[in-house]
């Protein structure tokens, strides 16, 4: 057809073009260019993991293992190593694998290809005589492909782990081509737009999302070891609360009422305790109609956790084994080093300490050494305030030193630090001190200026409860307030709500540390963007 851009000169360049012809001649090859079924595969890593199965056989029948390569120096030489055991050859088990062609270097009738799965990457060697007709496939091969592989476990003259191809399986056709290899991804909006070609190509995007799944994971594994139950909490309320946050707004039909999408997950998890499920979590999104930043994303992971009968300390212990077991498990491999075993972690350009037990001081011991003003000077504190630039007419002073505490302190804890004792006056939801009710048994975890955790030894007085509801939503319009006055949680704590320890872990930020990225949109896997513009 005329106007078909396969036939069209202009376009034999175009790789797009040229890849399309390619998938009718593996069609013609009475191949299915879009695959199907493949059993029996291993793991990439699984395949490695099989390395100490290759031996050097010699011709009078004598086993060499292999040697170390590791441990070797750097001018080892495997051909001379091969010669000095005799006349032999290289024999191990048998493999198959699949995964994508991410480098493919063409030697005439050898071809070497790296096949990249979720676990990792491995050379193929595949020889037209070995593969027989299937070398007719191979040629039609390009980067992005993929493709299943029989064949045996080897290693090349250079001493790279190998498998050398009996048989090529065409799995799928790649139609549009890689990013340029020297200048890839670089656009970080792309890469996040584009994720599945960012976890392709970009080194260290797979083994960041693993790593969060990884840890994810062994935050269930530690709460699950300790008798916690796992729930599900409604994502659509119709009450705004639990967080002093601005939510996204929709409307039911049928019911004809106003929703809003998830700030917390706080009130429902404690009406769970006030129902007898004395050890609850959950692990979720929330979503808050707010600003984007390299720490803020409008929708987001977070862990909350309540335990019957603890406090805040209770949830202290539990926020550091939370960590501990998740960079553990993170860094876990068949055979860890001895800096894999460290909990010293990367961190821009030094490092966090995350050895257990983490730093803990007080909110005001933290205000005076790092303003030099004394916290309980009213006077002073204003003043300082007014020299920033915050407003201070009219406000409370805990609220003008909370602002002070965010722009003069908070930046300045490397941690992680527990703050602990926070102003119970800017913590509606939190139990006062015994023996100083200006102070909450509130604790927040940063870590270089971030926070990480909040917990609360819980409030569970409902006369108090109210109060302090409406006293946070004071100044707000009617119509706000109404949306935020949660009376039916009042109501469950009237029924008793035990004393409770309550934490809430930032899930999201907590692997931005853990994996040393510098912005939350490289730890979620699709962040809110801007729609495309044609």
């Amino acid at each position: 057809m005329a106007d078909d851009p396969a036939n069209n000169d202009e376009n034999l360049t175009d790789p797009r073009v040229a890849r399309r012809k390619k998938l009718e001649a593996i069609r013609a090859l009475g191949h299915d260019p879009w695959g199907g079924r493949f059993e029996n595969h291993q793991s990439v890593a699984a395949i490695r993991g099989q390395l100490d199965e290759v031996v050097y056989r010699t011709e009078d029948g004598k086993t060499v293992p292999l040697p170390d390569f590791a441990a070797q120096p750097e001018d080892f030489n495997f051909r001379d190593w091969k010669r000095e055991q005799g006349q032999g050859e290289l024999v191990g088990p048998k493999v198959r694998a699949a995964g994508r062609i991410v480098l493919h270097r063409n030697k005439g009738k050898l071809h070497f290809i790296d096949l990249k799965d979720m676990t990792g990457k491995i050379q193929l060697m595949v020889g037209q005589k070995q593969v027989g007709n299937d070398w007719q496939v191979v040629e039609q091969l390009d980067l992005g492909d993929i493709i299943g592989v029989d064949g045996t476990l080897t290693v090349s003259n250079t001493g790279e782990v190998s498998i050398s191809a009996e048989r090529v399986h065409f799995l799928t056709k790649t139609l549009d081509p890689p990013p340029e290899k020297h200048h890839g991804l670089n656009d970080p909006e792309l890469r996040q737009r584009m994720r599945y070609v960012d976890l392709i190509h970009t080194d260290g995007v797979m083994d960041t999302f693993l790593a969060r799944t990884r840890i994810v994971r062994s935050i269930r594994d530690t709460l699950a070891e300790r008798d916690f139950v796992e729930v599900e909490g409604p994502t659509l309320h119709s009450i705004a609360g639990g967080a002093a946050a601005r939510p996204f707004n929709t409307h039911h039909n049928a019911l004809d009422i106003p929703l809003f999408l998830r700030i917390a997950l706080e009130l429902h998890l404690k009406r769970l305790l006030v129902g007898g499920i004395e050890r609850v979590y959950e692990l979720g999104r929330v979503y808050r109609n707010e600003g984007i930043s390299p720490k803020h994303n409008p929708e987001f992971t977070m862990l909350e956790v309540y335990e019957a009968y603890g406090d805040y300390n209770t949830m202290m212990d539990l926020t550091e084994a939370c960590i501990v077991n998740g960079i553990k498990a993170m860094r876990a491999g068949p055979s860890p080093s001895p800096a894999e075993e460290s909990l010293v972690l990367p961190w821009k350009e030094t490092t966090i300490d995350f050895t257990p037990p983490f730093a803990r001081k007080t909110y005001d011991e933290l205000f005076a050494e790092h303003t030099g003003v004394d916290p309980h000077d009213t006077a002073g504190v204003a003043a300082l305030a007014e020299k920033i630039g915050f407003e201070t007419k009219g406000r409370h002073p805990d609220v003008i030193k909370s602002d002070v505490f965010e722009e003069k302190v908070e930046d300045a804890l490397v941690g992680p630090v527990f703050v602990t004792d926070y102003p119970a006056s800017i913590c509606p939801l939190t139990k006062r001190k015994r023996d100083n009710p200006n102070v909450a048994e509130r604790f927040e975890l940063f870590i270089d200026g971030m926070e990480v955790a909040n917990a609360y030894t819980e409030l569970n007085d409902p006369d108090l409860q109210e109060e302090l509801f409406k006293t946070q939503l004071d100044g707000l319009s009617e119509e706000d307030s109404m949306a935020k006055m949660d009376t039916d949680f009042i109501r469950a704590l009237r029924n008793g709500m035990p004393p409770a320890g309550g934490l809430g872990i930032g899930i999201d930020r907590l692997v931005m540390l853990l994996t040393n990225s510098q912005t939350i949109r490289d730890v979620i896997l699709f962040p809110l963007l801007r729609p495309e513009t044609s």
